[in-house]
């Protein structure tokens, strides 16, 4: 059973998401976070820029819906939001918030912004429909887009 289904977390998991960084407003990386693992407040996975899979841990507060992970290379931290696009038949999982780069990073201490997208079928009523999605919801959809086939944040199950 999908631990979306169930509504046991809210996070869906093993999940791809398509993923942007910015830096006072300028793009700096986009790639894809690999979501592994949610295992009572822990999370485990891959960040994904360059062609290598780089890991993360960190951990999940289900009640406040908070991300907060760390890679080699930068802290993130930010907060899940949910729309259900009822037309397409669409639950929409938007991660969003701040991070910052340490070393052995060449941007060591300077701060941005990011989002990641991913999205799974709705098999019941819509139930978050309260905010549109951001921009960046749409935007990050396009990395997942692989070989001509469409394969945004479909979970691996």
């Amino acid at each position: 059973m999908n631990a979306t289904q169930n509504n046991l977390i809210s996070l869906p998991f093993p999940s791809l998401w398509g993923l942007d960084a910015t830096i006072a407003g300028r793009p700096i990386i986009r790639g894809k976070l690999n979501i592994n693992s949610v295992s009572g407040n822990n999370v485990t996975g891959t960040a994904n820029f360059r062609g290598t899979p780089i890991p993360i841990n960190g951990t999940w507060n289900e009640s406040s819906k908070q991300i907060r992970f760390d890679s080699p290379y930068a802290s993130f931290y930010g907060q899940l939001t949910l729309f259900d696009d009822a037309l397409i038949r669409i639950r929409h999982f938007i991660l969003k918030g701040q991070f910052i780069m340490k070393p052995p990073s060449l941007q060591a201490g300077e701060y941005g912004d990011w989002i990641a997208t991913t999205e799974t079928a709705l098999t019941g009523p819509a139930i978050y429909t309260d905010a549109f999605p951001p921009v960046g919801a749409f935007l990050t959809s396009n990395i997942h887009y692989d070989n001509g086939h469409r394969n945004i944040g479909r979970l691996y199950r």
